[in-house]
């Protein structure tokens, strides 16, 4: 077992604030809080612990720490976590090792957006260290446009992120996901973009995690053979759920599930009795 080093609590009651060295000697700071299974949540882009996002909601909802022991943790180069380079995804999935390894030795395993796609790759990597995996809204797009526009984002990325320019790297991110030119202004005065801007470099990575042209991995799906959860939402954007459900049926163990009347900012009281559901069942999907 990793050597967990005991910090100061966090603001959410019973959470205890806890570090851990990964295997390349990366710090990863992460909230434990709940009783029950270990249960690892991963964020998404530009999220970590102090972030008021949906990972962090989720890691202090009642319905699920009365059934899980919840890990909340800040990926690597966010947050309380320390970096080390060069960037590998394998890092990342070290980073999760190190956790469930601090956790017992196995987990259940959540992720969201690009934090889906990471934990989907720790379940290939993994073996039975994850016990479950749940996915929702990984950002996998086969359409050929966007393949496309997604390999131009990455290359203006690298570009703008070692130039220093960080700010341009996170308005950069903000066109990719939608938001119109002219509201850039407004986003950059947000009380929230200090933050944002410190973790920009960081969107390099879920970039990386999503692959050369965020294509939906459907080799990589076939190697999880755990039970898997993979979910969308009903009222987002069309591609979500094409993919999730080529993730599903590609994988052994699948179920689909579609939560209607969500976007891809899910609301964690919706999102977490399914988790709860899941994880607490012992029934095989096929």
């Amino acid at each position: 077992m990793d050597k967990i080093t005991q910090g100061q609590g966090s603001d959410v009651k019973g959470t205890v604030m806890n570090k851990v060295q990964s295997a390349d000697g990366t710090t990863i700071a992460f909230d434990r809080v709940g009783k029950g299974p270990a249960l690892i949540l991963v964020g998404g882009a530009l999220e970590h612990r102090m972030m008021d996002s949906e990972t962090a909601r989720l890691a202090a909802l009642p319905r699920l720490t009365q059934h899980f022991t919840v890990y909340h943790y800040d990926r690597r180069g966010r947050g309380d976590s320390t970096d080390t380079q060069p960037y590998a995804v394998e890092r990342e999935i070290e980073d999760i090792e190190a956790i469930i390894d601090a956790a017992g030795g196995s987990a259940f395993v959540f992720g969201i957006s690009s934090g889906a796609a990471l934990a989907m790759e720790a379940a290939v990597e993994l073996g039975s260290k994850v016990k479950k995996l749940a996915m929702y809204e990984a950002p996998y797009n086969d359409d050929q446009a966007a393949r496309q526009a997604w390999k131009e984002y990455r290359k203006q990325l690298v570009k703008l992120l070692s130039a220093g320019r960080r700010g341009d790297a996170l308005v950069l991110f903000m066109m990719l996901v939608g938001i119109p030119a002219d509201h850039v202004p407004a986003a950059r005065q947000h009380p929230m973009w200090p933050t944002w801007e410190a973790v920009a470099a960081t969107l390099a990575y879920d970039a990386a995690v999503l692959g050369e042209d965020a294509s939906v991995p459907t080799g990589r799906a076939a190697r999880v053979s755990i039970p898997a959860l993979v979910m969308d939402g009903g009222a987002s954007f069309p591609f979500m759920h094409v993919a999730a459900t080529a993730l599903a049926k590609a994988m052994p163990n699948a179920q689909l599930r579609t939560l209607e009347g969500q976007t891809h900012e899910v609301a964690v009281e919706v999102l977490a009795p399914v988790l709860v559901e899941f994880f607490n069942s012992s029934v095989a999907f096929r």
